[in-house]
């Protein structure tokens, strides 16, 4: 069995996690998850089962939580400015660890991450459709640059309301778009976060609370030429499925020894 810690409750994408996690024969979650400072309630319930909220800034009680219950992999689903201090815990208790929280710079956290002799997947998107279509663009990127030169690009990201962040897949194109000629920055991402502009956009009312829509369009010079791309996810269960195939991932990795390394949503797809 795998033992889980998930932090990040009572968020959505933890919870929504929580609850295809709970249905795996060979992961076992762990009744407690380290929450926000500012979380009011103590408890919360996934699927009859009942989840004992740790705060982040309760080093007594985080301290006991790792002594006592010994994870084997923690799920981060935590916010962004959490998220990094988070994985200062997770190098001082030698925890391995998969995070989707979006915003973190993993490349900030290698040396950490290797002296503490602990392995991590990171990765600002856990569905693994998307991140092959990610990687079939960086492919056309570094294979044919500056093939779009002189093309204006737009991109319009829509997330639900509660995302702090501008969307890391959407900023994560920016660079393959750049490669093929294109001037654009990640400031110029348009971004809708208002329910009612989500609506005009076609996102379905049911999925206003959880969403990731995207649109790239690209338009020659002329505007005789048109491209469009669009990949539109109602719901989390995309990103759960993802963070599973993830944790199987990382943890076969541990068991071969593999200790010091920081893996991506793109390795987890090549040893599928």
């Amino acid at each position: 069995m795998i033992k889980i810690l998930v932090a990040g409750l009572p968020g959505h994408m933890a919870a929504t996690f929580s609850k295809h996690a709970l249905k795996e024969k060979e992961i076992d979650v762990i009744n407690f998850s380290i929450t926000g400072a500012n979380t009011e309630i103590e408890k919360f319930d996934i699927e009859g089962r009942m989840f004992c909220l740790i705060k982040a800034n309760d080093k007594e009680g985080i301290d006991k939580l790792f002594e006592q219950n010994k994870p084997t992999i923690v799920v981060d689903y935590t916010e962004p400015h959490a998220a990094e201090k988070n994985i200062e815990l997770y190098c001082r208790k030698k925890v391995h660890f998969v995070m989707g929280t979006t915003g973190v710079a993993s490349s900030r956290f290698s040396d950490q991450i290797k002296d503490s002799n602990i392995s991590a997947v990171i990765a600002p998107n856990m569905g693994k459709q998307i991140v092959a279509f990610q990687a079939m663009l960086e492919y056309v990127a570094n294979h044919f640059p500056n093939s779009f030169t002189g093309y204006t690009l737009t991109i319009r990201e829509s997330h639900q309301k509660g995302k702090l962040d501008t969307s890391g897949t959407a900023r994560a194109m920016v660079g393959y778009f750049k490669k093929l000629g294109i001037k654009f920055e990640e400031s110029d991402i348009i971004t809708y976060r208002e329910p009612e502009e989500q609506i005009k956009l076609g996102v379905p009312r049911e999925h206003l609370s959880g969403h990731g829509w995207h649109t790239y369009s690209l338009t020659s010079a002329d505007e005789s030429v048109h491209f469009e791309i669009t990949h539109n996810v109602n719901g989390r269960d995309i990103y759960a499925k993802g963070t599973i195939d993830s944790i199987f991932y990382l943890n076969k990795k541990i068991k071969q020894g593999i200790k010091g390394r920081i893996f991506s949503m793109a390795d987890v797809l090549t040893d599928s």
